[in-house]
This record gives structure tokens, C-alpha cells and sequence, in this order.
């Protein structure tokens, strides 16, 4: 089995049964915010884009990249479907104009020509990519390989039971925008960043201890920030609490944990995998092009500032009405939203910066009142500040996800009361009637489907699956005297009182193994 790799969480596999072409993304994401490092915009395209199978994890714009799958895969391709709950991939696909899909069943093995064998895992809660994450296990002629790209299942025994795997791709990096937008004092910041970045780490060192394959490929970031007022978000300035680690970085971290067999793909890496090793070709020495990372990314800023300008010429719409506009799109989802709506509990207030950079308009996304309009002087959960013109933007082109948009572009900045909740940015990715029904729907499963399960650990009898995301504890759980962290998402929860310390809600069942039980 032959990968190359073609950047970020892009790869092509090659078997002599035929090639697939994972998450191409070459063009900027994110209101322009987040590109592709190392550059993987200059490698031949025309040709890597020829393959027989197309297989896009998410929707997340770091792996879906529109402009790309238009203009250079070929649309002979099979797509590999995910099993998602909604069919906007799918939609999507089809007006770029892939026609062949094979629909693969969630965690079923599926056989194609020639032998080559695919499993698709799809995750489906709505916290999972834009609705819905994925993760691909290929086999061909005795190798496996499992790109998990940046899904987070809670559990890898779904591959292991198929056997030995051999290349295991996965995220380390960050691919969010906690803690850089929101306002706090710098040390504050630089805590809540180093805690974040730490996380990371411990949750990839679990699901490679969890896998044991043979080889591991650190994929699926860091993103590089190539406009000005981002630029301090790389990390190239000696801040212990950026959350972008590069491969480099992951290497000498994964080298003080013991582990001795990562591999970097640089765009255009070549790894020849077998089942007993694997010999990896590169465009240019890996240490040495870390080494001049500052330099590579200096004239890739250069390079790309007329991208990233015309991108901003885009933005304006002046003649829309964005009170109006938010109240006709946002209103009939508020009123159709009830475990959303409860769950943020509060209203959340967008202050909008005007052309000339002073001038704002605030806006109130009122939740127990199911409206919007303006600002009414209250206090608010959550505030965010951002300029008008990229909410004029995302009203013009009908954004149904602000998450995958607006958040995750950092041009924003945030503050709240309290504890973060899931719930504001779960609502901000469903914007349309479709994913918001679909989340509400979960959302009421999860709440009645209680989990009776209990486990010990350490001096605790807790359940057995997080609160959060269902995450098994008994392998992602760790108990820090009367404190719980589930490793997978990072959630924490005070055993003593059952409270959720991340977010509101999410209450714990757990008592102490030596406390006598009761009867109901």
C-alpha cells in the first residue's frame, strides 16, 4: 500500500485494486482565516486528482474544500459515503458533480474490485464535525491502514477486532478557536491554552496506546494563519499556550511518552507500507524544513495576500438587513428548538462592528423568549464581537452553520458568564430546519436513554459512559481525588456533587465505593 501525502488531512492511497483520495483541501477556509501547512497548493493535482474513489470524512471546510473536488477529482470517482443522518454531503457532492456513491454501511466491512476492502465509521451526534464525523479502514493484501483524520470516537476496538493495523493516521493538533478569541488577561489565556494543548496530546497518546499500530501519521493540522491580524495564532512565537503544535512538535512529545515509531508526511511523501515495515521518501529533509518553518510561512503570507484580499472584497453587503435577516432566519428555528434552546438558557448577544471599525450594532438571539432584536441592556451568556460585514456575508450566502464558518475563522472575539455550553454552538450549527430537527431528535434520545452501567475507578463508583458524548470511562476516564476528567473531550466533573465543571448540565451519577448503598 502506497500514501502519499498531499497535506493537512489529505492523502492518496495507492493498492494495485485501485486508489482512493482522502479530505483534498488546497483553498483557504474560514473567511480566508485557516490554510493548508505545509503548502500543498503547488503539487500536480491534475494528476493526484485522478483516482477511483473519493472519500470526504466531514464536511468541515479543512476537509471539504468545494473548489478543489470541482475542479480536480475526477468525477468517475466512487464517492465513500459516510452514514450521516442528513444528506447534505451527499446534496453537495452531486451539485459538484459526482454521480457514483457507494453508501457505506456504518462500521460494516464493504469489499470493492480487486479485493480491497473498506470500513466507514461514522460518528453522529451533533457536536460531531457539522453533523456528523467520520473515519476510514482500508486493507489491501494483508495491510491496514485507519485514517481517523480528527474524529473522536470513544472507542478504536471497531478496527482492532479486524486485525493488526499497520499505519494509523490521526489528529494532534487544535482546530478550534479556545482560548485565543476570548477576552481574557494574558496569563489567563495562556493557562487555559497550555491545559488545551496538553489534552491534545494525552487524548492522541490514548488512541494510538488504544490501536498499537505499527506506524503512526500525525495528520489533520495544524492550519497556518496567513493574514496579519491572525498571524499571532501560529506557533512560531514561543507561547506555551498555542494549541497548534506542528509535526515536529509532535514528534519530540510523542518521543517523551515512549513512542519511537511516528512518521511525517510532508505534501508530496511518499510511504510504501507492508506488513512488516515501512520506507518513506520526502520532496525535502523533514528537520530541515521545520527548521525554516518561519521562513516557509513569511513567503507563503506573501504569496497568499492576494488570495486573502479578494476574499475580503467579497464580504460586504450593505443592503442587507441584518435585524431583519436574522430575525426571518433564526426566529423559526428558536420556536421549533426546545432541547437547544433550554440548554443555552439564556440570550447571546453579537455586537457587530461597523465599515469604519468603531460604530457597532448589538444584537440578542433571545432564547427563553424565542426572538431576536436589539439590545436591550441585560446581561447575556454569551457575547460575541465580530465584524458586521462577515455576518452580512453569511446571511447573503444562507450559512445554515456559523460554527463552520465564523467560529472557526477566529475573527471574533468572546465572552461569557459562567461555564462554556455545548449547547450555543450546537444551535449555531443548525440553522436550517433539517439539522435542527435532527439535533433536537438526538438530543431527546440521549436525554431518555440513561446509562445504568456503573464502573469503579480508584475510590469512585461512577457510570460508565460521560454525561457529554457517551465516552466509555473505564478507558478515557481519570479520578484526581473528588475530580473526574473524561480524556476524550477534556469535560470535567465534581464527583462528590455529580456537577459538570465544563459546561452546564451533563450531571454525573458517581458516589464513593466505600459509601454504604441505599435501597430506592
Amino acid at each position: 500500500m502506497r500514501v502519499t501525502g498531499t497535506g493537512h488531512a489529505s492523502m492518496r492511497i495507492d493498492t494495485a485494486a485501485g486508489s482512493i483520495l482522502c479530505d483534498p483541501w488546497v483553498n483557504p477556509a474560514y473567511f480566508a482565516s485557516w490554510f493548508p501547512f505545509p503548502d500543498n497548493s503547488q503539487l500536480d493535482w491534475e494528476s493526484l486528482g485522478q483516482v477511483d474513489y473519493l472519500y470526504v470524512s466531514h464536511l468541515h471546510r479543512d476537509h471539504f474544500d468545494a473548489a478543489h473536488l470541482r475542479d480536480f477529482v475526477a468525477k468517475s470517482a466512487t464517492v465513500l459515503l459516510p452514514e450521516f443522518p442528513t444528506s447534505e454531503m451527499e446534496d453537495e457532492l452531486r451539485e459538484l458533480g459526482f454521480t457514483k456513491f457507494l453508501r457505506a454501511p456504518n462500521e460494516q466491512v464493504v469489499e470493492l474490485d480487486g479485493g480491497l476492502k473498506i470500513m466507514i465509521q461514522a460518528l453522529t451526534s451533533p457536536t460531531d464535525g457539522p453533523i456528523g464525523d467520520s473515519s476510514l479502514w482500508v486493507e489491501y493484501d494483508g495491510v491496514r491502514l485507519l485514517n481517523q483524520n480528527d474524529a473522536r470516537p470513544t472507542d478504536l476496538g471497531v478496527f482492532a477486532e479486524l486485525g493488526h493495523v499497520h499505519a494509523h493516521f490521526l489528529q494532534f493538533s487544535g482546530a478550534i478557536w479556545y482560548p485565543m478569541v476570548y477576552e481574557l488577561p494574558a496569563a489567563a489565556k495562556t493557562a487555559f491554552g497550555k491545559q488545551k494543548r496538553e489534552r491534545q496530546f494525552d487524548r492522541t497518546w490514548r488512541y494510538i496506546d488504544d490501536l498499537k499500530a505499527s506506524h503512526v501519521f500525525p495528520i489533520a493540522g495544524p492550519p497556518c494563519f496567513l493574514d496579519d491580524a491572525l498571524w499571532q495564532f501560529n506557533d512560531i512565537h514561543g507561547d506555551e499556550g498555542n494549541i497548534f503544535p506542528d509535526q515536529s512538535v509532535f514528534l519530540a512529545e510523542y518521543a517523551k511518552v515512549g513512542g519511537d515509531n511516528g512518521v511525517v508526511l510532508l505534501p508530496g511523501s511518499v510511504a510504501e507500507i507492508t506488513t512488516t515495515g515501512c520506507t518513506t521518501t520526502h520532496p525535502v529533509p523533514v528537520a530541515e524544513f521545520f527548521a525554516g518553518k518561519v521562513a516557509h510561512l513569511e513567503e507563503m503570507r506573501e504569496r497568499k495576500r492576494p488570495i486573502i484580499e479578494a476574499e475580503k472584497a467579497s464580504w460586504r453587503h450593505p443592503e442587507i438587513d441584518v435585524l431583519k435577516e436574522m430575525k426571518r432566519r433564526i426566529e423559526p428555528l428558536l420556536e421549533e428548538s426546545v432541547y437547544l434552546a433550554k440548554g443555552v438558557g439564556g440570550p447571546v448577544r453579537f455586537d457587530l462592528v461597523g465599515y469604519d471599525g468603531e460604530s457597532v450594532e448589538s444584537i440578542v438571539v433571545d432564547f427563553p423568549e424565542k426572538q431576536v432584536r436589539p439590545y436591550a441592556d441585560e446581561k447575556v451568556r454569551y457575547r460575541f464581537r465580530t465584524e458586521r460585514a462577515l455576518v452580512e456575508h453569511l446571511l447573503y450566502v444562507d450559512e445554515v452553520d456559523w460554527v463552520n464558518s465564523l467560529f472557526l475563522s477566529c475573527r471574533f472575539s468572546a465572552a461569557r458568564i459562567g461555564q462554556y455550553n455545548e449547547f450555543v454552538y450546537a444551535f449555531f450549527k443548525c440553522l436550517s430546519r433539517e439539522r435542527m430537527q435532527y439535533a433536537e431528535g438526538w438530543y431527546d434520545e440521549h436525554e431518555r436513554n440513561v446509562d445504568a452501567e456503573d464502573i469503579t475507578i480508584g475510590d469512585w463508583v461512577v457510570q460508565r459512559r460521560c454525561p457529554h458524548l457517551k465516552a466509555d470511562l473505564s478507558r478515557f476516564g481519570i479520578v484526581e481525588g473528588n475530580q473526574l476528567t473524561c480524556q476524550l473531550h477534556g469535560w470535567k466533573f465534581d464527583l462528590a456533587s455529580g456537577r459538570c465543571l465544563t459546561s452546564v448540565g451533563h450531571q454525573i451519577r458517581a458516589h464513593r465505593a466505600d459509601a454504604p448503598v441505599t435501597a430506592d
